[in-house]
């Protein structure tokens, strides 16, 4: 299974990214193999508008059956929800953490949106 993170950083130590459509990249682990990818997203972060709907994208395209990240908008929410992938919202500093709390099954399943389109 694969999941996708929102980050700042390149490995599993980087920081969580709070930010859904404007994180600088998404870290794409593979629990199969216990390895990692990552997606650059930086022409998402100053996007005038759609970064929400253009970075589920990258995500729908990697093939993830989750993703976990601090908060998402509800048109990337709704890209992400028709496409199947599961949203688990965190607050853990480290992408590390982060996968530690969903395999622990600490972090629950977001049903919505929790911020306002453009949020920062």
């Amino acid at each position: 299974m694969k999941i996708a993170f929102t980050t700042s950083g390149d490995n599993l130590e980087s920081p969580l990214d709070q930010r859904f459509g404007r994180a600088a990249a998404f870290l794409v682990f593979d629990t199969d193999t216990e390895t990692y990818t990552l997606i650059d997203n930086t022409q998402n972060l100053n996007a005038a508008q759609g970064a929400g709907i253009q970075s589920a994208q990258h995500v729908v395209n990697a093939g993830v059956a989750a993703l976990i990240t601090g908060h998402t908008g509800p048109k990337a929410f709704a890209v992400l929800q028709a496409a199947g992938i599961d949203v688990y919202l965190s607050s853990n500093a480290t992408v590390r953490e982060a996968l530690k709390a969903w395999k622990h099954g600490s972090l629950e399943k977001s049903g919505a949106a929790d911020v306002e389109s453009h949020w920062i």
